[in-house]
């Protein structure tokens, strides 16, 4: 029962009228009880008096004043005690009263310091957070830090994502940059291989313009999703040929190895194919040249699993919990012509959870390979 009236504020506030009502009911009587005796003695001794003087009048006369004063005894006793009454159950009202506003003028303050950019603002949470009884506004001020949470991170991510997409156009701006200064001071030839240099970073700029368009309909949930049963060697087939060429070019050997030509998957085929031109592209710029990539396809428990593992660069046990994230390499030198946007595993993580699957990562350690894998519901 205690723990029932101490998570609701609705009982709280109910039981608080009550108190003050019982106390403000207490104050009057007490006063009644201490003013009355002295009140009714002082108009019984002006009765008395009054009847020495009027000996000789009737009985009637005698018990009207008797009612008149003792009614004015009464009268001034209420009257005293309803101010008194009145007087502390005010005082009361507003100690309740406080308990109950004060944390709400504290998250109202702190939402106007949070909309002023501090998101580092945060309001005190009242009593025991391991207790489930907590009640409305201790749980109130839970949520409100957990939203202010939220906003600093994402300002973070705001923050490192326009530093980051600062960084990656900067390079292939530069090198445009760099090579037509170099043509107009007739530095270099303006032959073929030129043009295409310049061609080349013009297209890694449009690539990465629309990685970013994709990652921002992604995250925004702007899109929509076919999902139907269709079988694993339908996604390979159009999938493996639109990356052959550039495995040919860089003579690095794919092995797709599929357990049962059976195995069927309830996905949405463009967003798979999508992922795994993610995955495979990114194992394909993290191999040496010679290197191997190897494609798994088997069935798992209610799902089908693949895995492209590759014997690259690798990560370590500390790159692991980023490797998702946006922008995020292992090799922190690697230029871009040796490593992709940065967005392709996280708009990969955002499709395979939307379809619900789940995907991770595994490595021994740098120079040893990696191994994506992810999940999708069998059909």
């Amino acid at each position: 029962m205690l723990s029932y009236i101490r998570s609701h504020l609705g009982v709280k506030l109910f039981l608080s009228y009550i108190i003050v009502i019982m106390v403000g009911v207490i104050a009057l009587a007490t006063t009644v009880e201490f003013t009355a005796p002295t009140a009714f003695d002082r108009h019984l001794a002006a009765m008395s008096a009054m009847m020495s003087n009027m000996m000789a009048e009737s009985t009637l006369s005698l018990e009207q004043d008797l009612f008149q004063n003792y009614r004015a005894a009464v009268t001034e006793s209420l009257s005293i005690a309803t101010v008194i009454a009145a007087a502390v159950a005010a005082l009361v009202s507003f100690l309740i009263s406080r308990q109950v506003v004060a944390p709400v003028r504290n998250m109202m303050t702190a939402s106007q310091r949070i909309a002023q950019g501090r998101y580092d603002e945060r309001v005190q949470v009242r009593g025991d957070l391991s207790r489930r009884d907590q009640d409305e506004l201790s749980l109130l001020a839970l949520s409100f830090n957990q939203m202010a949470s939220s906003l600093e991170k994402t300002e973070e991510i705001r923050s490192r994502m326009i530093g980051d997409v600062a960084h990656e156009l900067r390079t292939p701006l530069t090198t445009i940059k760099g090579t037509m200064e170099a043509l107009i001071d007739e530095v270099i030839s303006p032959d073929k291989s030129t043009y295409f240099q310049i061609y080349r970073e013009a297209d890694r700029l449009q690539n990465i313009v629309d990685d970013l368009q994709e990652l921002s309909r992604v995250e925004a949930g702007a899109y929509e999703l076919g999902i139907k049963s269709i079988a694993v060697t339908s996604l390979l087939d159009s999938t493996i040929p639109k990356l052959a060429l550039q495995y040919d070019e860089k003579n690095v050997n794919l092995e797709v190895n599929v357990q049962s030509d059976q195995l069927k998957v309830q996905a949405d085929p463009h967003r798979t194919n999508q992922i795994l031109i993610n995955l495979l592209g990114n194992a394909l710029q993290y191999t040496p040249q010679g290197g191997h990539v190897r494609l798994d396809v088997r069935p798992g428990d209610n799902e089908i699993l693949f895995s492209v593992a590759d014997d690259g660069l690798g990560f370590t046990a500390e790159h692991k919990p980023h490797l998702f994230k946006r922008f995020y390499r292992v090799d922190k030198s690697r230029s871009r012509t040796g490593g992709g946007s940065g967005i392709g595993l996280t708009i990969s993580q955002y499709f395979v959870e939307a379809q619900g699957g789940q995907i991770w990562a595994d490595s021994p350690g740098l120079g040893k390979g990696a191994t994506f894998t992810f999940s999708l519901p069998a059909a």
